[in-house]
């Protein structure tokens, strides 16, 4: 086992991953811009080091800074959460190459499937529907040629992209060249590759991905599936575990289908599978090779520690339970907290005046936050996920309403008034929602 982790990411994952690291004795180190000199997760850590301006590019992706903080402190491992330069095959091999271990996949993998339209096509390869689509469009000619093969209405993708960027739906040949023009720019801006395909836009479709777990002899164990429907411009806004309304056997044929495809690649440690489900059928979307935000939902259903159980495997440590322990017998609901103002949805900023977070049983807040704290305008704005499990979906959906009437937080505008609107609304009580939720409820 790794003996001193560097998290190379801020916030709420990084005050996760140091709790995990000190329920198993590992040291902790902690890198910090100047804007994050007063963070949670740099008084928590063991070791902290400033890299960098507030700037993300000055600190938090300066690969040059992490990796040397790394070295001197003889860190053995690198944790990189989510976002940041947890998906970057660059990355990987920078820190391959200086013997540190990326709690990760390995470069390999994470190239295959952070390129998403080499993704579809191992995808397909391992017997994983996938919806039709095109190669890398060198240019809007081409996309064109693509769109009227396929059928309206498709979506522009970026190669590289996430966190909702990089993507453009297209309705009607009037609006592609506008969009491709869009989605290119982005993609260069946001992730300095201006590659795009095209894949065939399924209306109202349900969002549901499943959580895997694999170890270097090859085991993987799928530790159940989520919904996260409810998304507004394509950032996730709940997400609940199990996905409801999903039959025994489209269930079954998801986690069948999302053990080939990890096999297929050799996959070590956690990732997602995401789909789109339609009906009775369900499409490959992309892989997740990383620590997901709402892998909570998971943990508090599962019972897995999955945090704990991502840096084993990253150190080869052999999963020691079976498929047949994973027993999927209650219902988690995760809210994410964000700071903007509830009817504008404009980012918010500010010192937190007064702190309370919500207790009880099966209750949880992961976060950073602390009363005196100061939001800054430099990172995203989630401030934390307010998490809920109960014995049935009815009953998770009571519990987050009274632990979201329960939860105060002055001094910065936040979403908790959404949430709630969400948790009184018949169309997500019955549970029967697709990603078109928002515009109806918002």
């Amino acid at each position: 086992m790794f003996e001193k982790i560097l998290i190379a990411n801020r916030g709420e994952v990084a005050v996760r991953i140091i709790r995990a690291c000190k329920e198993m004795g590992i040291v902790t180190v902690a890198v910090y811009s100047e804007a994050d000199r007063d963070a949670l997760h740099v008084g928590m850590a063991d070791e902290s080091y400033c890299i960098g301006g507030p700037l993300l590019k000055d600190s938090y992706l300066n690969m040059d800074a992490i990796i040397t903080v790394a070295l001197r402190t003889r860190a053995a491992a690198i944790h990189p959460g989510y976002g940041m330069l947890s998906e970057n095959p660059e990355f990987a091999r920078r820190c391959e190459e200086n013997h540190i271990t990326l709690i990760s996949p390995g470069s390999e993998v994470m190239e295959k499937m952070g390129q998403k339209e080499l993704a579809r096509k191992l995808a397909t390869a391992a017997g994983v529907p996938v919806t039709p689509g095109s190669d890398i469009l060198e240019n809007v000619e081409a996309a064109f040629m693509a769109a009227s093969e396929i059928g309206y209405p498709v979506i522009l993708k970026a190669r590289a992209g996430g966190g909702g960027k990089g993507i453009r739906i297209v309705r009607s040949e009037d609006e592609l060249e506008t969009a491709f023009d869009q989605v290119q720019k982005e993609a260069r801006s946001s992730f300095n590759d201006d590659a795009i395909f095209m894949e065939k836009y399924l209306e109202n479709v349900k969002h549901v991905e499943v959580q895997i777990l694999g170890d270097v002899k090859g085991k993987i164990i799928v530790l159940g599936d989520r919904d996260c429907s409810v998304q507004r411009k394509n950032q996730k806004l709940i997400e609940e575990c199990p996905a409801p309304v999903l039959s025994d056997e489209l269930r079954l044929q998801m986690y069948e289908a999302s053990v080939r495809l990890a096999k297929e690649v050799g996959y070590v440690t956690v990732g997602t599978i995401e789909y789109l489900v339609k009906g009775n059928f369900f499409y490959f979307m992309e892989m997740n090779t990383r620590l997901q935000v709402e892998h909570s939902v998971t943990e508090m259903v599962s019972g897995v520690d999955i945090v704990e159980w991502q840096i084993r495997t990253a150190a080869g440590v052999e999963i020691d339970f079976e498929q047949k322990d994973i027993a999927i017998s209650k219902h988690a609901i995760e809210c994410r907290i964000c700071a903007e103002n509830s009817q504008s949805f404009a980012p918010s900023t500010g010192k937190v005046e007064m702190l309370h977070v919500p207790g009880g049983v099966d209750v949880r807040f992961d976060s950073a936050l602390y009363t005196n704290y100061v939001v800054t305008p430099f990172y995203d704005s989630m401030l934390g996920k307010l998490i809920v499990c109960a014995n049935s979906r009815d009953g998770a959906i009571r519990k987050m309403k009274s632990a979201l009437s329960e939860f105060v937080l002055v001094g910065v505008d936040n979403n908790r008034e959404m949430h709630m609107k969400f948790m009184n609304n018949n169309r997500f009580i019955v549970g029967n929602y697709d990603t078109t939720i928002c515009q109806k409820v918002l």
